[in-house]
């Protein structure tokens, strides 16, 4: 009714619809949940990646050959995870991680699909083409407008090296053209993904120089990028302003701060600074906020001094402490009074 959709940064909705509820995030609940999530699965296999922090790739080739009926092997996971967890789940079984991504999204909740090679005309080819995974809503459009409604319409345009669907989609023409023929990649990585940047950009449907409608928009990215970047459990050093011009040239100011962050507050406050002192006034057609350099806070080295050296060794024991009692409570009720006062602005 309002416009507001999934993925869509809080400060878009808000606009779009003041008197909405909403309910702040809680990234901590978010990262202990997701460690009960991939802690269950390695029950079952030591071979997952994460694709992301509720979502991962799990090779059960060994595990499938042990047991008598796969599909009550896998009905069984989905309903321990609901009941010791809470979580509820879908699952996708198929040869490769691309098809295996499509059966996991055609039963939502508590799904399970199978897709096999053999059945792909009745199962996979039907399908809309806006429901390919990997491809975005203006590549979508594109083929929508070169009258390929379906993934069996690209299927034939691929088979056949269409020269308009090669162009399209240039390097990666020959990884759709195997994934669409139920081939392509099948090895699950459990290398731990680590990012190090996160950014964002858009571009706007005209050329504006207007500063309220550019800083509305670092807005928005910053706080995109913010929890983008709590959500991988990193803080960053080096802020990225990206823009391009009305010719459509890139340009890009960085200013590196002295300690890590991951408060959108702060990345915007940057962002803006730098936005006035270099292209205040200048039309631009796309805008982009990225966080770069980023660690894991649990691993930041502190340089000590004979002046502060107190002060960090009390706090890593109140920091063990209070980790160690929220394990044992299994949520995280405890904080350090330090980090609420700065969360909070030091009120």
């Amino acid at each position: 009714e309002f416009g507001v959709h999934s993925a869509m940064t809080y400060f878009e909705a808000k606009r779009l619809c003041p008197e909405g509820i909403f309910v702040k995030p809680d990234f901590a609940y978010y990262e202990m949940m997701s460690r009960s999530f991939f802690s269950f699965l390695k029950r079952y296999s030591l071979l997952i990646e994460e694709a992301s922090i509720d979502e991962g790739y799990v090779d059960m080739t060994e595990a499938c050959m042990r047991v008598a009926s796969p599909k009550a092997y896998f009905q069984k996971i989905m309903d321990d995870l609901l009941k010791e967890i809470g979580l509820k789940c879908s699952i996708g079984v198929a040869p490769t991680k691309f098809l295996a991504k499509m059966a996991s999204d055609m039963k939502k909740p508590l799904g399970l699909t199978f897709l096999y090679r053999r059945s792909l005309n009745e199962t996979l080819y039907p399908l809309p083409i806006e429901s390919f995974f990997g491809i975005g809503k203006k590549t979508s459009a594109k083929l929508m407008d070169a009258g390929i409604v379906t993934i069996g319409d690209l299927k034939k345009k691929v088979d056949q090296d269409d020269a308009e669907i090669k162009t399209l989609f240039g390097k990666y023409f020959l990884i759709i053209k195997e994934e669409i023929n139920g081939y392509g990649d099948d090895f699950v990585d459990p290398t731990p993904y680590d990012p190090k940047s996160l950014g964002h950009s858009e571009t706007f449907p005209y050329d504006t120089n207007e500063e309220y409608v550019i800083k509305n928009k670092l807005r928005d990215l910053s706080m995109e990028v913010a929890e983008g970047v709590k959500r991988e459990r990193k803080k960053g050093k080096t802020v990225v302003l990206v823009i391009k011009d009305s010719d459509f040239t890139n340009h890009n100011k960085s200013v590196s701060l002295q300690e890590g962050t991951d408060d959108g507050e702060i990345i915007f406050e940057t962002v803006s600074k730098l936005y006035d002192s270099n292209y205040l006034g200048i039309m631009l057609r796309l805008v982009g906020v990225t966080l770069q350099n980023l660690y894991n806070p649990s691993e930041e080295t502190v340089q000590m001094n004979i002046w502060n050296f107190e002060e960090y060794e009390k706090m890593d024991k109140t920091k063990l402490l209070v980790n160690e009692l929220n394990r044992k409570m299994k949520k995280p009720a405890l904080k350090i009074a330090s980090e609420v006062n700065k969360k909070n602005g030091n009120r």
